[in-house]
Order: structure tokens, then C-alpha cells, then sequence
């Protein structure tokens, strides 16, 4: 496969993605609404983001490295998306 039409890419951070179909614009717009079915949808959309954002290493007392989520990172990241998502202004991203 040549390096075009790869699927992954590669952000700035050096981490991998697969690309991901875009949420569609009646998701986007259901949201920013307040509907919780589509904030959900949202949430799940970026679930993976979120979840390698708080994962942490833990040393045990042998100093072997565990990987981990942080639950409270985990919850303050779904909690700001939410937050954004409901103050998203439609009109100006139009």
C-alpha cells in the first residue's frame, strides 16, 4: 500500500489514529441542542481519545509499570466535552 492511501496518520503528539468517519452535522447539531441520546453519541465518538488522554502508568512496589485509567481524568475530560458541546455555537461554525 503506497504512503497515500495508508488509513492511519500520525498527530503531532506521535500517537496513531485510524481515521474515523466524522460525526454528522445532524449529531453535531442534535448536541448542541441538549438531546442526550446524541451527546452520548459524541462522548462514544471520542470515548478512545479520551480514554488514552487518562491512562497513566502506575509502578508497583517491585517497580513493574501497570497501565491504567484514571477515572477522575477520565470524567473531567467526558465532563468539559459536555460542556463544549453545549455551548457550541452552531451559527458561528456555520
Amino acid at each position: 500500500m503506497s504512503k497515500s492511501a495508508t488509513p492511519n496518520y500520525q498527530h503531532g503528539n506521535g500517537h496513531k489514529t485510524r481515521n474515523k468517519d466524522l460525526l454528522p452535522f445532524c449529531v453535531i447539531e442534535s448536541a448542541a441542542s441538549g438531546d442526550v441520546d446524541a451527546i452520548n453519541k459524541v462522548l462514544r465518538y471520542y470515548e478512545g481519545y479520551i480514554l488514552v488522554l487518562s491512562t497513566r502508568r502506575l509502578y508497583d512496589e517491585c517497580g513493574r509499570a501497570y497501565m491504567y485509567v484514571d477515572e477522575e481524568i477520565r470524567r473531567t475530560l467526558e465532563t468539559k466535552l459536555i460542556t463544549k458541546i453545549l455551548q457550541f455555537d452552531l451559527n458561528r461554525a456555520a
